[in-house]
Order: structure tokens, then sequence, then C-alpha cells
């Protein structure tokens, strides 16, 4: 969406609340990703996008255009969330790798037939390693998770996490690099 449609569509929010339910459709989705990437919980990566939407709904009235999209306003609320949620509590990831050894899933695993099953395989593996790669990113600072996650997770330009994030775009590179350089030592 361009910025002049951006632009269109928070009249029609100021002017209709119902409007707002295009917003909905057309962010939620990728929004709801990011979350879930970062929290690997459903039902929680739920809550936080509720919420999200909510204050992003409360908050459409108030929405000025500073240089940043609808979308980079949306992720900020998001991430700012996931922040909120991260300080308030003693928050301990469930592993995927728990899901991979409950006996249901094995079974599942072992009845599938050749290609199928060496598909699922594979899949289960590209699952684990983003969960080993989740797991070192968790234990990072938390301003060096957000500029990885919108960059890999989201595939967000540096300018848009910039916009998202609220800081100069040199400063993002520097985070991403320094990020980047530490989970390497971990792995």
């Amino acid at each position: 969406m361009n910025p002049e449609q951006e632009k269109e569509l928070i009249q029609q929010c100021r002017a209709s609340p119902a409007a707002f339910g295009q917003v909905f459709d057309i962010w939620y989705k990728p929004v709801f990703g990011y979350i879930l990437r970062r929290t690997a919980d459903y039902d929680l990566s739920k809550d936080i996008a509720a919420e999200t939407f909510l204050k992003a709904f409360l908050k459409i009235n108030t929405f000025q255009w500073r240089g940043i999209s609808l979308s980079a306003w949306l992720y900020r609320i998001a991430t700012n969330e996931l922040n909120q949620y991260y300080r308030s509590s003693k928050y301990k990831p469930q592993s995927l790798q728990q899901l991979l050894e409950n006996p249901q899933m094995e079974k599942l695993l072992h009845q599938q037939d050749g290609d199928e099953r060496e598909a699922m395989e594979k899949e289960m593996q590209g699952f684990n390693d983003f969960n080993l790669i989740r797991a070192k990113l968790l234990r990072l600072d938390i301003k060096y998770q957000e500029v990885i996650a919108l960059r890999y997770f989201e595939q967000k330009t540096n300018t848009e996490i910039s916009a998202i994030l609220d800081k100069n775009e040199g400063t993002i590179k520097s985070l991403l690099s320094r990020g980047l350089e530490k989970l390497r030592n971990m792995l």
C-alpha cells in the first residue's frame, strides 16, 4: 500500500471506526507472524496481537504522518507490547524440541511414507534449526533481538526498521552487525 492509500485509509478510519477493519485485514497476519516468531507461543501471540490492534484502533485518530508508514507504526506498537510483556513476566519459552520429543509426534513422523516422510523430517529439521537460533537470539539483549527479528524474520529493510524502532539507520546497521556477531559466537 502506498503512502497516499494509507493516508486515505487513515482518513476513512477517522470518519468511520468500521473502516479500521481494513487496517486489520491488511496487517493482522504480518504483525501476528512477527509476534509469533518472537514468542513461539500461539495463544500469547494472539493476545499480544489483539492488544496491538486495540491500541492502534484507540489511537488511530492521533496518528500523524511523521515519515513513518502505518505499517511501521503497527510494528512499533507490537514491538512495544512485546517489550512490555517481557519486562512484566518471567517468560520461559516452550521449546519446539519438546514438541518433537512428544511420542505422538514421533509416531506421526513414522507413519509417513517415502518422500512425504522425508519432506516432513526436513521441515521438522528446519523448525529445529529455527528453534536453536531463536533460543540463542533470546539470550541477546532485547535491542539486538528486535533488529535481527525484524530484518531476518520479517524481511524489513534497515530504513523500515529505523522507522519501526524510531532509531537512526546507522544505529540499526550497527545493532545488526553487533547482534549477528554475538549470535555467531553463541552458535
